[in-house]
């Protein structure tokens, strides 16, 4: 990185399967007072931009920027959207930070997708118009499709996929963030209503509603405003073909481009090893594995051994969505990505609770904008 960069403060408005009694900016308020105080900033006099990750589709409203000033503090300050994943708009915020304009920089992420009440049918509007959308399938079917072939090509049993559901909302019991915590058994997962075979209900995450803020700084602004900043050590992002036709099925090649730029920025060389965790999608159950093998942090087809020896347990030799993910703590729309940056804040910090990992000092958060999407951004933090 040509200019330090690190993340001073974080907020969130708590995540739930359903939200009747708050509004989209209610929540966003929350959040961003939690950030500011956690920073120790006031928004209207010490930041210089803001960015809102947010998709006019899910929002129902277009121009989404214009929505935000308000509950952010933002009044009259740049605001911009960022139509992707929360890492992108972290992505955004390093940019403007080492470009030397800005020294500290607000982004925000949320959902409200228990307000959203036809989400498939603004799914299906990323497929392509004439050969897919037309089709009028679930969006899932992509998923079910994409399981299957990853299964086959690598070998991997369908109880991996199931032990993953297992260990991810375990870990969300310890997790009060999360909404979807359980103690489930293999056979559970494997039992449960298919939803685009071989892919079942409990293997796909739900959603749910919540915001999360974090503030960035340069590296003397941060040394300044605390004594514990978490260092933006690395950062990268790709997009594979939106072509469901000539996409490589079994594989999560955008993960594999946006962690190579990521480990590239950061100077790591060997991810296992130099990284002590993970928080990683797992929209759906397979994706993890997928992912884990994507960014170099066990090799092909290895991923589902390694999770049922219970090599990325909490207790384990590589610790993978201690939060929870997505499985655990429900699938939180465009904020998912800064959900997992969340977890790796608050476990460098120390701050994670009964899920602490001993003596982490540098994780990785890595989110895909979901199907039918191939995108996908991934972090490196440090402390």
């Amino acid at each position: 990185m040509i200019r330090e960069v690190a993340i001073v403060g974080v907020g969130w408005s708590p995540f739930r399967s359903i939200t009747p009694d708050l509004s989209y900016k209610e929540m966003m308020y929350e959040a961003a007072v939690r950030a500011y105080e956690d920073a120790g900033i006031d928004p209207r006099r010490d930041v210089d931009s803001f960015v809102t990750v947010a998709e006019d589709f899910n929002e129902g409203t277009s121009i989404f920027d214009e929505y935000v000033p308000d509950q952010l503090g933002a009044l009259h300050r740049p605001v911009q959207t960022i139509t992707g994943d929360g890492i992108h708009g972290i992505a955004a915020a390093v940019m403007q930070i080492l470009t030397g304009q800005f020294d500290v920089v607000v982004v925000e992420a949320h959902s409200k997708a228990s307000n959203v009440l036809t989400l498939p049918h603004i799914l299906a509007y990323a497929m392509d118009p004439v050969f897919n959308r037309p089709l009028a399938a679930h969006p899932y079917f992509i998923a079910g499709m994409e399981m299957r072939r990853y299964l086959a090509e690598t070998g991997t049993p369908l109880e991996a996929c199931a032990q993953v559901v297992v260990k991810n909302r375990a870990n969300a019991l310890r997790n009060p963030l999360a909404g979807y915590g359980a103690d489930l058994t293999i056979d559970d997962v494997l039992a449960s209503e298919p939803i685009a075979e071989p892919l079942t209900r409990l293997a796909c995450a739900d959603h749910a509603d919540g915001a999360v803020v974090m503030v960035l700084a340069s590296g003397e602004t941060a040394r300044a405003l605390t004594d514990r900043p978490i260092w933006v050590r690395g950062i990268g992002w790709a997009n594979d073909t939106f072509w469901l036709e000539s996409r490589p099925w079994g594989q999560a090649r955008y993960a594999y481009l946006a962690g190579q730029m990521a480990y590239s920025t950061a100077g790591i060389k060997s991810p296992r090893t130099e990284i002590d965790f993970a928080e990683i999608d797992d929209t759906f159950a397979y994706k993890e594995l997928q992912h884990l093998e994507a960014l170099g942090l066990c090799k092909p087809g290895e991923a589902g051994a390694w999770t049922l020896e219970g090599g990325t347990e909490l207790e384990g030799e590589f610790p993978v969505n201690p939060s929870g993910g997505s499985l655990g703590e429900g699938h939180l729309l465009d904020c998912t990505g800064l959900a997992r940056v969340l977890e790796v804040v608050l476990q460098l910090r120390g701050e994670a609770g009964p899920r602490q990992i001993e003596d982490a000092e540098v994780g990785l958060a890595f989110a895909w904008r979901g199907v039918p999407t191939t995108s996908g951004a991934a972090v490196i933090l440090s402390n």
